[in-house]
Order: C-alpha cells, then sequence, then structure tokens
C-alpha cells in the first residue's frame, strides 16, 4: 500500500469543521426544535380547532333533528299543545290538549296505544298513573277523559239491583271550573271471565257535596275498567295485587253549551284550561282509598323545558305558534354550563385567547336552523341557533393542558442545549482545532519511512462517549504509522527478490530455448510457459499484483485436441493415470493455449496431491448453451464446506501454516487458475460430488 494512502482514511474519520460552524448548527438545531415545537402545537390545536367545529356543526345538525323528531312525535306534539303544562304545581291535575281528536275509550289496547304515544299520564311513586286530557276538535265533544291504572286486589262488582254503591269498587271524579264544581261516583260492574281477568262498566252517578247521590245515572257518562289475571312482579297468591287500567269519558255541559252556541267560533282548546282542576280517586269497598291523583309524589310528563338539556353552552332554542295575527313565542331555551364547572384560570384565559386567533375558515358564520312542526292545532316554527364559542370553551380546556406539556418540551430542549453546550461542544473544538492541525500534517507528508503524524488528546480522554473516540482515534494513528513503515518495508524486499530472481532466471531460459527451438520439441512448450510466467511476475511488487496486471493474447483453440494433448503429456509432468474420452470432433473455444494449460495443470497437480493411491484422473468435455464445459474429477475426500469457497484465494491452503508442511504448497496455484480462466472470459468452480470426490468445473466461451 502506498505511503501515505493508508492515513488518508485515518484522515477521513477526522473532524474539520471550524467550531464556530458546530456552534452554529448546535444552536440552530436547537432553536429549530424550539420553534418546531411551538408551530407542532399551533398546527394540532388549529386542526382539532377545524375539527371541533366540524363535529360540532354534525352534532348542532344532529340535535336539531333529534328536537325536531321528538316535537313531531306526539309526546312531543303534546308538548307543543300545552305549552304552560310545566309551569306551576304537578296537583291537582289539569286537562291537557291531546294530538288527537278524540279518544276510542271503548277499547282497551286503543285507549292505552293513545295514551303511551301522547305520553300524557301522570306517573305516581307507588306505580300508578293517570292522564286527564281533552280532544283537540272540539267538534268530536265537550269531554274531558281520565285515563289511568293502578294495582290492587281482585276488583268487587256491584250485583245488578243493588242499590248500595259502597260494597263495590268504584272511582269518584270531582271536575271544577269557572266557579263550578260536578261530582260523579261509579261503581265497578263486571264480571271475570274464565281466565280470571275483568272487565266492566262504570256507571256514573252525579253526587252532591254532602255525599247526595242522584237516582239515575248519567247518560253521557261512560267509563270502563279492566283489570289483567297476572299478579303484579310475579307475586302469587289469590289476593295479589293485580293491575287495572280504567278509562272514564266526563261530560262537561258547559263545553257542549259553547259548543251548541257558538259551533263556527268556538276558541279551542278553551283559554282557561290551565285553571280547570281534575281531582279522581279510587275506593275500595271498605271505603279506603287505593288511590288519590292529588297525592304529593307525582312526576309530569314530558314537556318544553326537557329540551333543554340537548342544548350546549351558548345555543339557543327558539318555539313559536305561526298564525295570521303573527308568531306568538311559547319556549325560550338557552343552554348554559354544567353547575360543577370550575372557573377558568388566568392559563386558562391565557390558551382560549390564543385559540381565538387560530384562524379557520367558516368559524364566523353563524349557525341557525328552523323547521315546522305541524300539529292538528296549527303549524309551529323551530329555530335553533347554535354558538361555535363554545368550540374555543372545549378547546381552550384541552389546549391549558396540553399548554403545560408545550412548556415542559421547550424547558427540555433548552436545559439539553446547555448541557451540550457545555459538555459536547467546548470538547469537539478542542478536538477540531488540533484534528486540522494533523490534518495539515498528512498533507505535508512525503512518504518516507521517517514520516508520521501525531495526535494529542491526552487533557481529552474521558470515560463518555467523546473522550473514547479521542483516544481511540489516537491509538489508530499510531497503529496505522506502525503498519505502513511494516507495509514499506515488505514491499520494497519482494520488489528487490522478484527482480534478483528474474534477472537469475531470464538467462539460462534465453540458452534453453534457443537449445530447444524446434516447436515438435516437447521440452520447447514448457521453456514457453516458464518464459512467461518470469515475465508476469518480474518488475511487480507481488505475485497478486503481477498475474491480476498481465494480459493473454486470447484466440481460438481447440479445446478437445488441447485436452487429449495435455492427457497424453501428464505422465511426463509426473501425474499417471489422467483419462480423456475425446470425440475426436474440434471444439473452437476463445483461450490462450499457454496460460489454458497453466490452468489444467495446476488443478491436475491438485487432484493428483488428494486422490488415493491407484486411482485415475478423469477430465470430462461437455457442450452447453453457449460455451462448454470441462471437468476433471478425481476421487478422495471432499473440500470441507468452511473452505470450498475459499480456496482460489491467494495463499489459501489446507497445508499452509502446518509443521512440516511442503513450501511449494502455499495456496497460489488455484490463485492463478482463477485469474487466467477470468482473463480468458471464463470461469472456474469446485463442487464435492454426492457420489464421492471432487471435481473442478471449468467453462469457456465458444469461439
Amino acid at each position: 500500500m502506498a505511503w501515505p494512502s493508508r492515513l488518508r482514511g485515518v484522515e477521513a474519520l477526522l473532524p474539520t469543521r471550524i467550531p464556530l460552524r458546530l456552534r452554529v448548527f448546535f444552536r440552530g438545531v436547537f432553536v429549530l426544535l424550539a420553534l418546531a415545537t411551538v408551530a407542532l402545537a399551533g398546527f394540532v390545536l388549529r386542526e382539532e380547532k377545524e375539527l371541533g367545529l366540524r363535529a360540532y356543526r354534525e352534532g348542532f345538525g344532529k340535535t336539531k333533528e333529534q328536537i325536531v323528531s321528538r316535537l313531531r312525535h306526539p309526546t312531543g306534539q303534546l308538548a307543543l299543545l300545552n305549552p304552560d303544562a310545566r309551569r306551576g304545581a304537578v296537583t291537582p291535575l289539569h286537562p291537557v290538549v291531546l294530538p288527537f281528536s278524540a279518544i276510542d275509550f271503548d277499547d282497551k289496547a286503543k285507549v292505552q296505544q293513545a295514551v303511551e304515544m301522547a305520553g300524557c299520564g301522570v306517573q305516581y311513586g307507588d306505580g300508578s298513573t293517570l292522564c286527564v286530557a281533552i280532544g283537540s276538535n272540539p267538534l268530536a265533544g265537550g269531554f274531558i277523559y281520565a285515563v289511568g291504572g293502578f294495582a290492587t286486589g281482585e276488583l268487587v262488582p256491584k250485583p245488578p239491583g243493588v242499590r248500595d254503591l259502597g260494597i263495590a269498587h268504584r272511582i269518584r271524579v270531582e271536575v271544577t271550573m269557572r266557579g263550578q264544581s260536578w261530582r260523579w261516583l261509579a261503581p265497578y260492574e263486571g264480571a271475570a271471565d274464565a281466565s280470571g281477568a275483568q272487565r266492566g262498566r262504570l256507571t256514573g252517578f252525579a253526587e252532591e257535596a254532602d255525599g247526595t247521590l242522584a237516582l239515575k245515572p248519567v247518560r253521557d257518562f261512560r267509563g270502563w275498567l279492566w283489570q289483567d289475571a297476572r299478579c303484579v312482579d310475579g307475586q302469587t297468591g289469590e289476593d295479589c295485587p293485580r293491575r287495572a287500567f280504567y278509562s272514564v269519558r266526563l261530560p262537561i255541559e258547559l263545553f257542549r253549551d259553547e259548543l251548541q252556541l257558538r259551533r263556527h267560533e268556538i276558541v279551542w282548546p278553551p283559554a282557561d284550561l290551565g285553571r280547570i282542576l281534575v281531582h279522581l280517586q279510587v275506593l275500595a269497598p271498605s271505603g279506603a282509598t287505593l288511590f288519590d291523583s292529588n297525592q304529593p309524589d307525582a312526576t309530569p310528563p314530558f314537556g318544553l323545558p326537557d329540551l333543554q338539556p340537548l342544548l350546549l353552552p351558548g345555543e339557543t332554542l327558539r318555539l313559536s305558534k305561526a298564525s295570521a295575527q303573527g308568531d306568538t313565542e311559547l319556549a325560550l331555551m338557552q343552554g348554559g354550563e354544567p353547575a360543577d364547572a370550575p372557573a377558568p384560570s388566568a392559563w386558562d384565559r391565557f390558551t382560549a385567547h390564543l385559540i381565538r386567533r387560530l384562524p379557520v375558515d367558516g368559524y364566523e358564520q353563524p349557525l341557525v336552523a328552523q323547521d315546522t312542526i305541524a300539529t292538528p292545532l296549527g303549524r309551529y316554527e323551530l329555530t335553533l341557533t347554535g354558538d361555535v364559542r363554545s368550540v374555543n370553551r372545549t378547546l381552550g380546556r384541552v389546549a391549558a393542558r396540553v399548554g403545560w406539556i408545550v412548556v415542559a418540551m421547550l424547558a427540555a430542549i433548552v436545559l439539553a442545549w446547555a448541557a451540550i453546550e457545555l459538555r459536547i461542544v467546548r470538547r469537539i473544538t478542542l478536538l477540531t482545532r488540533r484534528a486540522a492541525a494533523v490534518r495539515r500534517g498528512v498533507q505535508s507528508l512525503k512518504g518516507g519511512l521517517e514520516d508520521e503524524v501525531r495526535l494529542d488528546v491526552t487533557d481529552l480522554r474521558g470515560g463518555d462517549e467523546l473522550g473514547l473516540l479521542a483516544g481511540t482515534l489516537a491509538e489508530l494513528l499510531e497503529r496505522v504509522n506502525d503498519d505502513v513503515r511494516r507495509e514499506q518495508i515488505r514491499t520494497a524486499q519482494e520488489r528487490e527478490q522478484w527482480h534478483a530472481v528474474g534477472h537469475e532466471i531470464m538467462s539460462p531460459l534465453q540458452s534453453l530455448l534457443a537449445l530447444h527451438s524446434d516447436e515438435g520439441d516437447s521440452s520447447h512448450r514448457y521453456l514457453r510457459r516458464m518464459q512467461q510466467a518470469v515475465r508476469v511476475l518480474y518488475g511487480q511488487a507481488s505475485p497478486t499484483e503481477a498475474f491480476e496486471a498481465t494480459t493473454l493474447p486470447v484466440q481460438a483453440l481447440d479445446v478437445d485436441e488441447f485436452l487429449r494433448h495435455v492427457a497424453d503429456n501428464a505422465p511426463h509432468a509426473g501425474i499417471a493415470e489422467v483419462r480423456y474420452a475425446s470425440a475426436d470432433v474440434p471444439c473452437l473455444v476463445r483461450g490462450d493455449a499457454y496460460a489454458l494449460e497453466d490452468v489444467v495443470t495446476h488443478v491436475l497437480r491438485n487432484a493428483d496431491r488428494y486422490r488415493p493411491p491407484g486411482t485415475a484422473i478423469e477430465i470430462g468435455l461437455a457442450h452447453e448453451e453457449g460455451g462448454v464445459a470441462v471437468t476433471i474429477h478425481n476421487q478422495g475426500d471432499p473440500i470441507p464446506e468452511a473452505l470450498i469457497g475459499r480456496i482460489f484465494e491467494y495463499g489459501v491452503s489446507d497445508a499452509a501454516g502446518e509443521a512440516g508442511a511442503d513450501p511449494a504448497h502455499r495456496g497460489q496455484g488455484l490463485f492463478v487458475a482463477r485469474t487466467y480462466m477470468a482473463k480468458m472470459g471464463g470461469t472456474i468452480e469446485a463442487r464435492n460430488e454426492v457420489a464421492g470426490g471432487v471435481s473442478f468445473v471449468l467453462r469457456m466461451a465458444r469461439a
């Protein structure tokens, strides 16, 4: 290796950037990292704001659809038709306007379906229910409907013809309106069927304030009472409580009188509907009250105030009734902050201020959604107004938490910069200056044996990575100096040796060639091969460089005749039992006769060395696509797997380094064979045969 080429590799490992650039690089990296952290936080918050705005708009649309869906349901229509039903106390009960013109009170299934769909039932703590309502169409009759249920033991009916009403279950109803009161007492008259379920009428008798009953029942008072055969909640026993359901139609004379007098001008529902009081009691035969509509544990049905929890903070819902005279506002609701929401801190206000400044497309556009709900008593307008500021409030709480993470990351970046500046950059500066001095020293070397470079890193050594790096570079530079000196000495000695050997051999070879100048002389061929080998090696620094630098005169060669000649002359070279079955057909390949003979001879000597005594070496010739393959096979032990891939390298031999090994076996023959085959455009490989022995395959291109 030429001096100082090895030191050039070490020179490339040395740091060469000046300290100013290194400082600017590190500081720039940390400044960019800090800016990237802030920019990333801003980008994430902006993306979150866009996603939040998109999600809010989608949620706003869903909220509007949810409210409209509820209001279009009979339960919602009931709330629209009775906007003031939730403003006062639940009891005593007031009639509500149904979204149906009337109730088919004679059919239990239809009555239950109408009441459940409208959701007009008031729920009581004991499981009882009661719906007091009027129809939406006054032409269906001026009636008040009372529909409910309760749980009791087996109903006791009033026997036909018995005047005493106290022996049966009965219902007492009282209606108070416009300064007047009407009371009815309706005993149960029915019977049980085969399954145990009961069904019967409720016959209403007018009742005075002192308890006096009319002799005849009221004609327009209608009512039914049903009781299930099954016990409540899986209970058993003959007197277990069972669910009872009643449906009563109360005739209101004032409604009917107004209908007859002002049939086409009647105002419906009545303006004083909220001041009409209805009191209903269910009495047992013993006189005990089974149910009282004025009991205090009543829960009202669905109303307009129940829509407010659907609104987010800042959203406004306005409900109005459309009429010829203009819209009449029924309800105005606004979503508010949760009661347990903590008060915003100064940090929360700061982050909220930053979030408001983040630009987002469409953020300033108002969100307003409108719709119309049709009911039997007219159209109602719904207007829902959104408030995108709630996105800021929601995102502000997230940003307040993220902000502390960003502050912590920035603090960590500053601390990391300070640590690197003090612990690494300062020491790298010193190492850079000294490495620059080493670089100038390497560039000034002349290649003499006395040339060397030194790197003083005594004060930079340490237990950390930079100290280890400085020490390693110094030790590596010292070792390279030693290796280069040894390499120079060895190269000079080999060159002198090859010059001397070549000079002493060339003169006798010239004399021998003059004595054996006849081309037919068998010795003439071997002398030519020897002369070519000496010319290849003469004047080169090493054998490997000599063989790799040689140029062969490649020409057309009959390989069949060549192999036959090699097999015939093999005994003269000391290699017996070499067999080749010639096809006596010319087979032209690209090659050099002398070089190819060297290749085959090296392989034959290798095969002769490892074959068992008395066995033959077989040479075969096979035609392949685009070329021919020459196979030289010998019996014997296979080549070790660890060695078979390296036997063509220079100096590789199983006998190299062994005590008492033949110096001629220096691992050069197969290296020469591979080099010559490559020069002739061919290849050579070795393989262990499954049937036994080893084969060398030479592949050559056709001429």
